[in-house]
């Protein structure tokens, strides 16, 4: 039973993090394969690089846009292929504006980490996740100054906040002839966590040549109040009997817990190129500071006897490589064209249902239609894949090499995510 507990937070803790820190945040330069670092992005550069805000020379500068994420995650256990293909709306709001030939000002509201998952009641590892939903959201506001011409820096910090619901069975399938067995509702809100976003913009060679530095310190979110329920769905099976079988059932009922969730630094750095006119090239690569998810502690209170677990992550450092390329048909078209390479940061032996993770493989494609002066209507489209699946077998004890939080299970991961945003300045 504690071994079930000590899960809930972890897959909380995942969809903050790894294959869920969203990298979909523009509809304009996802088309690109999400690279930014060194561009000229006006409000957008809020996200990719603080440092590109100073290079905005619009009275008002606004953006927003929506991602559909369609994934399909397929567990294997026994032979039985269990899939999660739940849609997650990711989104964007960006707004900027010129305050003088050196200072610019800006305000974004995303959503850079979140989830919304379902393998189902009854599947095989049901005692880990049933289903899930996650949303996080961040608040920055952005300053960013220009000294001189081809240069600018800028800051803000980045004010989290956000909650999560995530049901799961109280027993493995199988452990006992109840079906379906009674079920637990986990669900919390997170206290206000707060990050800074800096970076700077070196316009090497103007509008040919670019170098961009971006920095995202991490941050804790703390979930000091969360609430759990118990349900018992089959009626011929009383109450009763059920915590007889299990005593902390009964305890569970109304409890609080209180956890960490990590989330990792980042550090961005791009390069852009214009060989000619109508072509840009863009290079960005990315550093996720992962090993700080080394465990996650998780202690229930109220109701529950008071107790502390810990849940091995182990996690390391990861590096993501992205290239993208904007071409210009005519005025009012551009086209786009992306690719990148992500790693994933999970050893195979703390694979589970709630860390699907392998290193993916992400094409992208976009384009950007200018009816009017000032207005741009974005879409993209990005298909990413897992480049080889991965068999994970849980250990009977928690040591250096596996983790009780596993399931004996091949994984595979594919996403298909549409994407469309408008821009509005002058």
């Amino acid at each position: 039973m504690k071994k079930t507990l000590i899960a809930v937070l972890a897959t909380a803790s995942l969809l903050f993090a790894e294959s869920y820190q969203i990298n979909t945040l523009s509809a304009k330069q996802m088309g690109m394969a999400h690279t930014g670092a060194s561009m000229k992005l006006g409000s957008e550069s809020m996200n990719f690089n603080p440092g590109g805000l100073g290079f905005l020379d619009k009275t008002l500068d606004v953006s927003a846009g929506v991602s559909f994420i369609i994934p399909k995650v397929e567990v294997w256990v026994n032979d039985a292929k269990n899939v999660n293909s739940r849609v997650g709306t990711p989104f964007y709001v960006y707004a900027a504006s010129s305050i003088t030939d050196r200072f610019s000002a800006g305000l974004s509201l995303t959503t850079p980490y979140g989830n919304s998952a379902s393998y189902g009641k009854g599947w095989e590892g049901a005692h880990l996740l049933q289903d899930i939903s996650l949303a996080v959201y961040a608040l920055q506001p952005t300053v960013a100054y220009k000294p001189m011409s081809q240069f600018s820096m800028g800051v803000g910090p980045v004010i989290y906040f956000g909650s999560f619901e995530q049901n799961k069975r109280l027993a493995p399938v199988g452990n006992y002839p109840v079906a379906p067995f009674a079920s637990a509702k986990f669900s919390g809100d997170a206290d206000v966590a707060v990050a800074v976003n800096a970076g700077i913009l070196y316009d090497i060679l103007q509008d040919k040549l670019a170098l961009g530095v971006g920095y995202r310190s991490g941050a804790k979110m703390k979930v000091a109040k969360g609430k759990t329920k118990v349900t018992y769905p089959n009626p011929a099976v009383p109450r009763d009997t059920l915590i007889k079988i299990i005593p902390l059932i009964g305890a569970l009922e109304g409890s609080t817990f209180e956890t960490e969730l990590p989330l990792p630094a980042n550090l961005n750095t791009g390069v852009s190129f214009r060989p000619i006119e109508k072509l840009l090239l863009a290079f960005d690569w990315q550093w996720v500071f992962w090993n700080v998810y080394d465990s996650l502690s998780l202690a229930f209170t109220n109701g529950v006897p008071f107790y502390e677990s810990i849940s091995q992550k182990k996690y390391h450092n990861t590096f993501a490589y992205r290239l993208g390329a904007q071409y210009t048909l005519i005025d009012q078209l551009d086209v786009r064209f992306g690719t990148y390479y992500d790693e994933s940061p999970v050893y195979i032996y703390y694979l589970t249902p709630e860390s699907p993770s392998t290193d993916k493989l992400g094409f992208t494609i976009g384009a950007s239609y200018r009816p009017i002066s000032g207005l741009s209507i974005d879409a993209s489209l990005l298909h990413a894949f897992a480049l080889y699946s991965r068999k994970a077998t849980s250990g009977t004890k928690l040591d250096n090499h596996r983790s009780l939080d596993g399931l004996d299970a091949r994984y595979k991961v594919t996403a298909w995510v549409p994407s469309i945003g408008l821009g509005y300045n002058f």
